[in-house]
């Protein structure tokens, strides 16, 4: 048995085929197939069902992914563990919303730079649901997003970090309307509805009942307030309260009874095999609470 063919295994439950678990690997489809063939010959049981159109793993297939998943896991935290006592090194690729980046992760990356000098993190920016299929295919280590919203991809696991509010902000001349009025007469700013956070806004709304009047669709959370601000119109925006006091004079009202809120933390495959890097991040982004 060999780490490479357990590789192989995990990649094609991830990935669907075993054309797919190839690409993703940088190996041929007959090079995954013979690895497949290995372990089965090793383990003698069939791991796949290959009467139907994408393989299916069988029950033998399940336990024994199962096993490779922890045993991928345990040989990949190798050398952080060995690290650890010396500072951790290493590289770990990571995702990140915008309010994140525009917020507490440029912080917390500093923390780590000056404790874990030897440590590289690349960050890549993107929506949630982009980024979940990004850590799913494990073309990123770990995502910071919002609190993942069906559907999502299988087989990852959410860590709570902080909470961000949604607030109905307007014009400083709207001041004194009511929600429903605002929402109903101004021309909507609506948060991009491929987020997250956009289809719970739009959850939120059905829910009222609340008919808009679609004037634009953006995926800043920035924008949309200083759009809001110019008179354009009424936006949703999910706001962390640290930044309340840094928004342009605008109208603000609590959107949701009781208030909406989103929680923003760290999306890992549930074989994370950098658990100790991100572990080490996740109290990076807690310590500027």
């Amino acid at each position: 048995m060999s780490l490479r063919a357990l590789r192989s295994l995990v990649a094609i439950a991830r990935h669907g085929t075993f054309a797919r678990a190839a690409d993703a690997l940088g190996l041929t489809q007959s090079a995954v197939s013979l690895h497949v063939k290995a372990l089965e010959e090793e383990f003698r049981a069939a791991l796949f069902d290959r009467s139907r159109r994408r393989p299916v793993l069988t029950e033998a297939g399940r336990v024994a992914l199962e096993r490779a998943q922890a045993v991928l896991a345990a040989y990949d935290a190798i050398p952080a563990e060995i690290a650890a006592g010396q500072g951790l090194r290493g590289r770990l690729r990571l995702g990140a919303i915008q309010t994140a980046l525009a917020g507490r992760l440029p912080q917390a990356l500093g923390r780590l730079r000056r404790q874990h000098p030897h440590l590289r993190v690349a960050v890549a920016s993107g929506m949630s649901a982009e980024l979940a299929l990004r850590v799913e295919a494990g073309d990123l280590d770990a995502a910071i997003t919002t609190e993942p919203v069906k559907p999502h991809p299988a087989g990852l696991a959410f860590e709570p970090l902080y909470t961000d509010r949604f607030w109905i902000v307007a014009p400083p001349e709207a001041e004194g309307s009511d929600a429903r009025t605002l929402l109903t007469t101004l021309p909507f700013l609506r948060f991009d509805k491929r987020a997250w956070a956009g289809r719970m806004i739009e959850d939120e709304l059905r829910r009222q009942g609340v008919r808009i009047r679609e004037e634009m669709e953006l995926d800043s959370q920035e924008a949309l307030t200083r759009m809001a601000a110019s008179g354009l119109g009424v936006a949703v925006v999910p706001l962390a309260d640290p930044d309340l006091d840094t928004l342009p004079p605008l109208f603000r009202l609590p959107f949701g009874s009781p208030q909406r809120e989103r929680r923003v933390g760290l999306l890992t495959r549930e074989d994370d095999p950098q658990t100790i890097l991100t572990s080490v991040l996740a109290t990076a982004m807690r310590a500027g609470e």
